[in-house]
């Protein structure tokens, strides 16, 4: 049975941001999980997610400058990033509790090609994954689309099996988001069954949803949701699935999709 943890950050914007967890945690969620949590102090997101009884499952490291979506993979862009994830992304990971820190590439520069700067992002990623295993935290990667975000470093999930290949640590995985995946490549039943194989050399750390193409509810739009989430099911994920969409009328009013897989 498929374990949803509910990302607010995009859902229960209809309440303070520290108040999300004992509201996801009332709608029975277990779980959540977060993208940049850096404006409330840790110790205080500490106490609200403990005082609501879910677990924190996965947050983004910080974005870098305005206007950024990550600079691991950017070009004398080093020292922030270290400094990024020692003073906050790993600080906040071991306060809260969180196993996963989702580690943005970022755009590729202009002038520069993918092959250029991959380097970075990879020597950027071996130096984290040590810092970050002695913090017991697994880092990931996440194959965004190019419709939403135009010029993104990494897009494809055979491309982040690459890097976390190359980067050869045990703490480094891939985050697979189905809507980014969809609209990038399709396919989504045969890559779940490759890449979620125990067998595959390289693994998959986390899984989110979305509706394509309006990153909605998983309850409509093009993907047949009811045989992916039996897919995963049958596959034997023993992971969360991150439910990181934007509710089209208001969180509560859509959670009807929730309501089979709930557990409290």
């Amino acid at each position: 049975m498929p374990r949803f943890a509910a990302n607010i950050s995009l859902m229960y914007t209809e309440w303070p941001f520290v108040d999300r967890f004992a509201a996801a945690a009332d709608d029975g969620f277990e779980a959540v999980e977060c993208q940049f949590p850096y404006e409330v102090p840790a110790e205080t997101l500490a106490r609200r997610r403990e005082a609501a009884g879910v677990e924190l499952v996965l947050l983004n490291a910080p974005p870098g400058p305005a206007g950024a979506r990550g600079i691991a993979a950017v070009p004398g862009q080093e020292t922030a990033f270290r400094a990024s994830l020692l003073e906050q992304a790993l600080p906040y990971a071991q306060a809260l509790g969180c196993p996963r820190v989702h580690v943005m590439s970022g755009f590729v520069p202009d002038g520069r090609e993918r092959a250029d700067v991959q380097p970075t992002l990879v020597d950027n990623l071996r130096w984290a994954a040590d810092e970050a295993a002695r913090a017991g935290v697994t880092l990931l990667v996440e194959p965004l689309n190019g419709r939403d975000n135009p010029g993104y470093f990494l897009n494809r999930q055979d491309h982040g099996h690459e890097i976390v290949a190359a980067i050869g640590a045990a703490n480094v995985a891939v985050q697979f988001d189905l809507y980014h995946a969809q609209i990038v490549e399709g396919d989504l039943s045969v890559k779940l069954a490759r890449y979620l194989d125990p067998a595959h050399p390289t693994k998959v750390g986390h899984l989110q949803v979305a509706a394509v193409p309006d990153r909605g509810e998983p309850d409509a739009g093009e993907l047949a949701w009811g045989h992916l989430f039996a897919l995963i099911d049958q596959l034997g994920w023993p992971g969360w699935v991150g439910a990181e969409y934007r509710p089209r009328a208001g969180t509560r009013a859509g959670l009807g999709w929730f309501q089979p897989w709930r557990r409290r």
